[in-house]
C-alpha cells in the first residue's frame, strides 16, 4: 500500500471514530490527551519542587504579598509596593492566589507550624497547575496546526518541556507565567478558519467541523461568542478592582500613565532598543533560539522545510506577525525584562518546531497515526549537547544560582518558631496587640530593597521584619532637577552606610527599634562593624555582631551589591530576655 493511500485511510479512519480493525481511535486520542496532560503536571510538579531560588521581586510583591493581605488583612505584615497604592495593578491575579490562602486558612484552622508550611505550598502547587495547562494547550495547538501526533506536535511540546527558560520560569507567580498559559490557551480556541485556515480529519475537533460545515449566520454567531469572552474579562477586571481600590479605576490607564507618560519605569532600569532580540529571545529560547529566529522569519515557506503536513500557513504567518509586533511594541519602552516576552514562548516553540523537527530528524511514517510516527534521527551529538546545555543551564538557575534570598527566609522562620513558640497564629490574635514581642524587630533586611520574600515567606504576622525602600521619584517631573538628584532609602544606605545607620538609630534614642537579626549581603560587613565595634558611634548600643548563618548567591549577578554570600548577624541585643 502507498504512502499516500495508507494516509488517506488514517484521516477517514479518524473522521469516522475508528480504524479498520476496529479500534475506537476517537478514544484513544481522548486518553492519550488526557495521560499527556497528567504527565506534563507530574513534570512541572517536580519543576517546582526543585525551584529553590530567587529571580525577580514581582514574583512576589506583584502577587503573593497583595493575595495574602486580601486573605488576612492590613495587620498581617504584607509588604505592598507603591503600584498597589496608586492602583497600577489589577486585583485578578492576587486574587488567585489569595484563594488558595483562603482555602488553606479555613481548612487547616488554628495549626501553626504545619499550617506555615501548606501557606509556603500553595501558591507553588497552584502555579503548577497552570503552568501545565500552558504546555499542554501548547502542545495541542500544535496538533491544531500541523497534524495529531505529527512529529512537529511532538518536537513542540519536547521543546517546552526541556526549555531551561520555562524550567526555570513557568511554576513561578509572575503574571507573565499566567499571561503565557492564558495566551496558550486563547491561540488553540482562536477561530483560525477566519484566516483561510484549511484543517483536515486528523486536527478537527467536533467544535471545528459544525464551525466549518454551518451557515455564515453560524459563523457570526461563532463570533460573536468569542467577542463575549474579552468582553466578561474586561467587566470583571473592573468589579475586582473597583472592590480591591474602593473606586472605579482602570490599571491599564495608570500604568501607562505612570510608566510611560511620567516615565517612572526608567527609574527601575534602562535598555538598548535591540534588547529583545539581542538578549530577549536567546534567554526565552537558549538553545533553540537559531530555529525560533529562522521560523519567525522564513514562515512563508513551511512546506519546503518540513516532511510533516502543514495545514495551517495563514496561522503561522499571523503567530509570527503577532511576534514581530509585540517585540517591535515593547522596544518602544525604556525599561525592559526578559520575562515581559514569556507569553510570546507558545508561539515562538511552534514556529520553530518545523525548523528544529527537519534537522533532527526524519520521519519514517505519516503524520495522523496513533501512537506517534516512528523517527529515523540525525546530527544526534548536536541533540545531545543542546539536551544537556538545556539541563545544566536550568539545574543551575533553579537550584543553586541567588538560593540564599530563599534560604535565609527559612532560617528566620525556623529562628522564630524555636524563639517565641506561643507567637506562631496565623492570623494574629487580635489581644497579642498590647504583647511585649511587639516592640521587637526581628529582622532588618540591609540589602538592595526586595532583594528577598516577604511574608509569604516570613509567614508569622507577629515576625517583624523592616527592609529598604526603593520607591520611585513619583510626585516629580521627568527630566527635572529634583528627579535627577532623587536617591530612594536602598541608594542612600549604600551610598554612606555609617551615615545611614546613624539614621536609623538616633542618639538621643539609642537601642530604639534595634533588631534582633540584620542581614545584608557580606559587602556590608565592614560598615556595620564599622558602626557597632571600636569607636564607632554605635558602640553605645553594646552590641557585638556574630555571623550566625550565610550562604553563597552564585556566580554572578545582575547588582553587584548583591554579590558574594548573604550573611545573618545576630545582635545579641534581646539575648537577656526569655523566650515567649
Amino acid at each position: 500500500m502507498s504512502s499516500s493511500k495508507k494516509e488517506t485511510e488514517n484521516k477517514a479512519a479518524v473522521a469516522n471514530g475508528k480504524q479498520s480493525s476496529g479500534v475506537d481511535l476517537s478514544a484513544l486520542v481522548a486518553k492519550q490527551t488526557r495521560d499527556t496532560l497528567a504527565v506534563i503536571f507530574a513534570w512541572r510538579l517536580i519543576n517546582a519542587l526543585c525551584l529553590r531560588t530567587f529571580f525577580q521581586p514581582d514574583e512576589y510583591f506583584q502577587a503573593l504579598e497583595p493575595a495574602w493581605q486580601l486573605v488576612y488583612g492590613e495587620g498581617s505584615g504584607a509588604w505592598l509596593t507603591w503600584e498597589w497604592v496608586h492602583g497600577l495593578r489589577s486585583s485578578l491575579h492576587p486574587a488567585i492566589f489569595a484563594l488558595g490562602y483562603f482555602i488553606v486558612e479555613n481548612a487547616l484552622g488554628p495549626l501553626t507550624k504545619a499550617k506555615a508550611r501548606w501557606l509556603l505550598a500553595a501558591p507553588k502547587v497552584m502555579q503548577t497547575g497552570f503552568a501545565a495547562l500552558g504546555d499542554w494547550y501548547t502542545w495541542r495547538l500544535a496538533e491544531r496546526l500541523y497534524g495529531q501526533n505529527s512529529t512537529v506536535a511532538w518536537s513542540v511540546l519536547a521543546m517546552t518541556l526541556l526549555n531551561p527558560w520555562q524550567w526555570y520560569t513557568s511554576t513561578r507567580t509572575f503574571s507573565n507565567c499566567l499571561e503565557a498559559t492564558l495566551t496558550s490557551m486563547a491561540l488553540y480556541y482562536f477561530p483560525w478558519k477566519l484566516l483561510g485556515v484549511k484543517g483536515d480529519a486528523s486536527t478537527e475537533s467536533e467544535h471545528e467541523s459544525k464551525f466549518s460545515s454551518g451557515s455564515p449566520f453560524r459563523t457570526k454567531d461563532e463570533i460573536t461568542r468569542h467577542d463575549a469572552i474579552p468582553s466578561f474579562a474586561l467587566g470583571l477586571s473592573l468589579l475586582a478592582d473597583r472592590q480591591y481600590y474602593g473606586d472605579w479605576t482602570f490599571p491599564p490607564f495608570t500604568w501607562m500613565r505612570f510608566n510611560v507618560v511620567h516615565d517612572l519605569a526608567v527609574f527601575y532600569g534602562e535598555n538598548d532598543w535591540h534588547y529583545y532580540l539581542s538578549q530577549g529571545i536567546p534567554l526565552l529560547c537558549t538553545t533553540i533560539t537559531p530555529f525560533a529566529l529562522k521560523g519567525l522569519f522564513k514562515s512563508n515557506n513551511l512546506e519546503a522545510i518540513s516532511a510533516e503536513p502543514v495545514i495551517a500557513g495563514n496561522a503561522i504567518k499571523a503567530l509570527s506577525f503577532a511576534v514581530i509586533t509585540a517585540i517591535s511594541s515593547l522596544s518602544f519602552v525604556s525599561h525592559k525584562e526578559v520575562r515581559f516576552l514569556t507569553p510570546l514562548s507558545p508561539a515562538l516553540h511552534i514556529l520553530a518546531a518545523p525548523h528544529v523537527t527537519s534537522f533532527f530528524t526524519t520521519a519514517l511514517e505519516t503524520a495522523g497515526t496513533c501512537p506517534p510516527p516512528a523517527l529515523g534521527w540525525k546530527r544526534k551529538p548536536i541533540l545531545l549537547a543542546g539536551i544537556v546545555v538545556n539541563i545544566v543551564i536550568g539545574g543551575y538557575l533553579s537550584y543553586f544560582h541567588a538560593a540564599a534570598p530563599i534560604s535565609v527566609m527559612t532560617y528566620l522562620r525556623t529562628e522564630f518558631e524555636q524563639i517565641h513558640p506561643k507567637h506562631l497564629a496565623i492570623p494574629r490574635p487580635a489581644k497579642a496587640a498590647g504583647d511585649e514581642i511587639q516592640s521587637e524587630l526581628f529582622a532588618l533586611f540591609l540589602t538592595p530593597c526586595h532583594a528577598t520574600p516577604w511574608r509569604s515567606h516570613l509567614v508569622y504576622p507577629a515576625l517583624r521584619a523592616r527592609g529598604l525602600t526603593c520607591d520611585p521619584p513619583i510626585n516629580t517631573p521627568p527630566e527635572s532637577r529634583m528627579r535627577k538628584e532623587y536617591q530612594d532609602e536602598t541608594s542612600r544606605f549604600y551610598a554612606d552606610p555609617v551615615g545611614f545607620l546613624r539614621t536609623l538609630w538616633p542618639r538621643d534614642k539609642p537601642g530604639e527599634d534595634m533588631a534582633r537579626y540584620i542581614v545584608g549581603f557580606e559587602g556590608v560587613g565592614d560598615a556595620l562593624l564599622e558602626y557597632f565595634e571600636g569607636s564607632g558611634p554605635g558602640t553605645r548600643h553594646g552590641i557585638h555582631l556574630k555571623e550566625v548563618w550565610s550562604e553563597w548567591n552564585g556566580l554572578f549577578t545582575d547588582d553587584e551589591r548583591k554579590s558574594g554570600r548573604l550573611v545573618v548577624w545576630a545582635t545579641g541585643f534581646y539575648d537577656d530576655e526569655m523566650v515567649y
